[in-house]
């Protein structure tokens, strides 16, 4: 009879929420629906917010008892109406896998990717199945099966596992180099070749040879060489902006005063040998004002063109991370590429024009004619900076450095060598021809005359 009225009372509900006129009474009694509770044997039942019951399920596992048959096996369940701790409760051990035993088989069929990899999609495989690549130089993966590499930061590298940044090392032409070592050491030791000869020219200064090549112009000269020899020093350990804005401003003036002191004392050969024919006007200038002209505009423009190029585009200090892979390159970069190479095209000016007055003055009438020495010297120095220039753009990071400053060691030795070594040997070797007669070509003549009796 109940359960009657209770079908009625439904029927009688649905028409009148059919019926707009009693749509209160459906919302009466939606609202105490909502705040039934059921009691059972064990739990209880009730509706939440939505209108939904709890969720509850029983997690079955079929096992194949000793005679074959399947049987449902009971081992774990999921109440949603619990805490959340004991909402989902399973009993791993009593779980029976197709593997016949209780460990859990691997759901992939890929393994794990482990760190400095990153997990690859195999075409025409399933999702489950992935293949593992090893991070690419400068990235890393931290963490296992990882879907991706993540890049280090311009200043570091990943390490040989790929997984860990470590700080890159930064690589210049240091002291403590082999390579820079032996460079540094070169300078300094070949610097100590001029200061040696102007020792010699000091102590055998009134002997002819000295005098007839101008005792000033000679020390002038060697102490500029000196300058020269030094250069490189500037030019190895860490490149601060101190140094880059000094160093090829200090190699190019003080080239530019060394080649200069030799354009003037090639001139000074030609006007002494012109001087010495009668009603030579060219007498008059056979003095020092003469070097003055030659040394002090010959250095100036080259000053000039120094200042422009430090004041518009000085050189600056700069990391380059594009050279080496995994390495910082402190380098130099020289600002304005078309002043480096002006200076450099304004030294190989002032050496071509004292290259061509000394070869034109080659074959001048004297016993001790210095354009020959001129001559071979500028044509060391030219042919040394023409090699320079194809060697220097080949290169980059501290080789560039080396390259140049190579070039500086040689130049300087080959002018030294050619100017002064002769001398030299004539003053500690023979000095029975260093004698004014012989300079002037008096003595050559008697001792040919002799050798034809």
């Amino acid at each position: 009879m109940v359960v009657q009225k209770s079908s009625l009372y439904m029927e009688r509900c649905a028409e009148e929420v059919a019926d707009p006129v009693y749509t209160p009474l459906y919302s009466q009694l939606l609202y105490y629906i909502k705040k039934v509770r059921l009691r059972g044997e064990d739990t209880g039942s009730f509706f939440d917010e939505h209108g939904n019951p709890p969720a509850r399920y029983d997690i079955v596992n079929w096992q194949r008892d000793p005679k074959g048959a399947i049987r449902h096996v009971n081992v774990g369940s999921y109440d949603s109406s619990t805490p959340t701790r004991k909402t989902f409760i399973i009993n791993a051990s009593t779980v029976q896998w197709n593997t016949k035993n209780t460990q859990v088989p691997v759901s992939v069929c890929s393994p794990s990717c482990p760190k400095g990899f990153r997990k690859g999609i195999k075409p025409g495989w399933p999702v489950c199945c992935f293949q593992c690549f090893p991070c690419r130089l400068g990235e890393i993966s931290n963490q296992t099966d990882s879907s991706e590499c993540f890049k280090c930061p311009w200043d570091q590298w990943s390490n040989d596992d790929r997984d860990r940044c470590i700080p890159k090392n930064a690589d210049f032409l240091s002291y403590e180099d082999a390579f820079g070592a032996t460079l540094a050491a070169s300078s300094i030791l070949s610097s100590g070749i001029p200061i040696i000869i102007m020792a010699l020219f000091f102590c055998y200064r009134n002997t002819p040879i000295v005098k007839a090549n101008n005792t000033n112009l000679s020390f002038f000269l060697l102490m500029s060489l000196t300058l020269c020899f030094f250069c490189p020093l500037t030019f190895i350990g860490c490149p601060t902006e101190q140094k880059c804005f000094l160093r090829q401003a200090a190699f190019g003036v003080t080239f530019a005063l060394c080649v200069s002191c030799i354009l003037a004392k090639t001139i000074m050969v030609v006007i002494a040998f012109k001087a010495t024919k009668p009603n030579s006007n060219l007498r008059r200038w056979v003095g020092p004002q003469l070097l003055y002209i030659i040394i002090f505009p010959g250095t100036l423009v080259q000053v000039v063109l120094c200042v422009l190029w430090l004041v518009f585009a000085p050189p600056f200090s700069e990391y380059n991370i594009h050279i080496h892979p995994g390495m910082i390159i402190v380098e130099c970069n020289e600002g304005s590429p078309v002043a480096f190479w002006c200076m450099l095209g304004y030294l190989g000016f002032l050496a071509t024009i004292s290259f061509i007055v000394a070869f034109l003055a080659r074959k001048l009438p004297d016993s001790f004619n210095e354009a020959k020495l001129i001559t071979f010297s500028m044509l060391a120095f030219l042919s040394v900076w023409l090699s320079f220039v194809p060697a220097y753009l080949s290169t980059r990071g501290k080789y560039m450095v080396a390259m140049e400053i190579f070039a500086i060691l040689s130049s300087s030795l080959s002018l030294v060598s050619c100017l002064f070594f002769p001398k030299c040997y004539i003053i500690l070797f023979r000095s029975e021809i260093n004698t004014k007669e012989y300079l002037m070509g008096r003595d050559a003549g008697q001792s040919m005359k002799v050798k034809r009796m």
